[in-house]
């Protein structure tokens, strides 16, 4: 069935009119125009709330005192900005804040080099130097297990005395015990909140500190988002009403239903070789180059890249940001180059598709088939052939070709609680490299994956979901 996007509510009648036509309806706010650089517009105007003390003067003054000397400000020209995280928004933000003369630095592994002199910032390597720079740092990145708390207690004592916190990404980033003992000793002077670990934040550590700027989520609310909201919502309805056309459909590009049979286990294996390459990759992606071998050549390959790099770019952005629509838009704003290649039919598979992913730091390969049960498999990672069906939950590891790894590596698994389901091994050379790829029928956590690293023959260990 297919499925529109809107980035506000319809009335009830609205929606039934989109249903009896067989058109399932979600709703997106953040899908508003311009979203970005209303988001943007709002941490710098938090920047200036917090900088000026604006809140509390106002108050001060409409309360009839006139505390001309409590209220001493510093000013943002001059003044180093830390943006974590720099991808769409943070961009913009950056953008802003140099056409204000500060000097705008920025922390995001998926940023390149390149990206970051066309956009003028300076490219910081580890959050921590970052921070201890920063007059002002603001966060720009979604909430993901990676990102999660990435403020901690201990980072945030490592700030430079004196700076200012913003937050207009997602609540939950911070935390927020640690930022209010912060203001309230003064190792921080101030700090601008838009979102909360827990929303409606209807209390919080943070409230009632001192030179601590709340507001409710308000980052793209404004009568202007309010007013395109309306005017894209009616010619949505108009469009598909009139001309069957449905925009911001989340299974686009269109596919026919002669189509739609072949496509869909391939969309599987796109997903799938997305999906590894997006959690194994820890550097800016600089290429996404794929190969459609054989008889997949021959198919629309349009749904399949942009199955592909939603995939590949989920584990990297977070969860919900982007979709089949949007993600190669997402990928080119990156700076992330996209090239397909269409080869006959050659080695021991007939048809097949492999992802090749560049990074700043290294080339990395992935290769995927459908077997005769339509189900995807695994068949090449890193130029090393093996077979392998994706499952929930698997492990990923290169080790050493060294004898006793199997044992070892199972011998752990089983002391962790882990059962193995199936377990696929591959290897370039006798003595090189080999790689093993585990389905498992137990997530692998953080502590797991730091034993099972430990382990002498171990060169690298990944914690996959499909």
């Amino acid at each position: 069935m297919p499925r529109v996007l809107i980035s506000d509510e319809l009335s009830d009648a609205a929606v039934q009119i989109f249903r009896d036509r067989g058109v399932e309806v979600d709703f997106r706010p953040e899908l508003g125009k311009d979203a970005e650089a209303l988001t943007a517009e709002h941490a710098i105007a938090l920047m200036f709330a917090v900088s000026r003390q604006l809140p509390a003067a106002d108050a001060s003054t409409q309360a009839g005192k006139w505390e001309k000397n409590r209220f001493m400000g510093v000013e943002i020209t001059g003044k180093t900005l830390g943006l974590i995280g720099c991808g769409n928004i943070g961009s913009v933000v950056a953008a802003r804040a140099i056409g204000l003369r500060m000097k705008v630095i920025a922390y995001d592994p998926f940023l390149s080099h390149e990206r970051a002199l066309e956009i003028g910032v300076e490219k910081i390597e580890e959050v921590e130097p970052l921070l201890a720079r920063a007059d002002f740092v603001s966060l720009h990145l979604p909430k993901t297990e990676k990102t999660a708390n990435i403020l901690s207690a201990e980072r945030i004592a490592k700030m430079k005395p004196g700076a200012r916190l913003i937050n207009c990404a997602r609540g939950g980033l911070v935390d927020e015990e640690a930022v209010a003992a912060a203001l309230r000793s003064g190792a921080l002077a101030g700090a601008g909140f838009d979102v909360f670990a827990v929303e409606p934040a209807k209390g919080n550590p943070l409230f009632g500190c001192p030179n601590f700027v709340a507001t409710p989520h308000l980052g793209a609310s404004t009568s202007e988002a309010q007013e395109n909201v309306a005017l894209q919502v009616a010619e949505q309805m108009a469009d598909y009403l009139v001309h069957g056309a449905i925009s911001n459909a989340l299974n686009a590009p269109s596919v026919t239903a002669e189509e739609a049979p072949l496509l869909k286990p391939w969309i599987a294996v796109a997903e799938t070789l997305g999906g590894f390459a997006g959690q194994v990759t820890e550097n800016a992606i600089k290429e996404i180059e794929i190969e459609y071998v054989g008889e997949v050549g021959q198919l629309n390959q349009k749904p399949l890249t942009a199955a592909l790099v939603a995939a590949l770019l989920t584990p990297l952005v977070g969860e919900g940001t982007v979709n089949m629509v949007s993600a190669p838009l997402v990928a080119r704003e990156r700076g992330m180059r996209i090239a397909e290649t269409r080869k006959d039919a050659q080695g021991a598979y007939g048809s097949y598709m492999r992802l090749i992913v560049t990074t700043e730091a290294q080339t990395r390969s992935v290769a995927g088939t459908v077997f005769g049960d339509g189900k995807p498999r695994i068949i090449q990672i890193k130029g090393i052939g093996l077979e392998a069906e994706p499952m929930a939950h698997m492990l990923y590891t290169t080790n050493s070709d060294t004898p006793g790894y199997i044992g070892a590596l199972g011998m752990k698994l089983g002391a962790l609680g882990v059962n193995i389901a199936t377990f696929a091994l591959g290897r370039a050379d006798k003595g090189g490299e080999a790689i093993a790829l585990l389905g498992v029928d137990e997530p692998v956590t953080g502590a797991m994956l730091r034993e099972i690293a430990a382990l002498p023959q171990v060169l690298q260990a990944k914690a996959l979901r499909f």
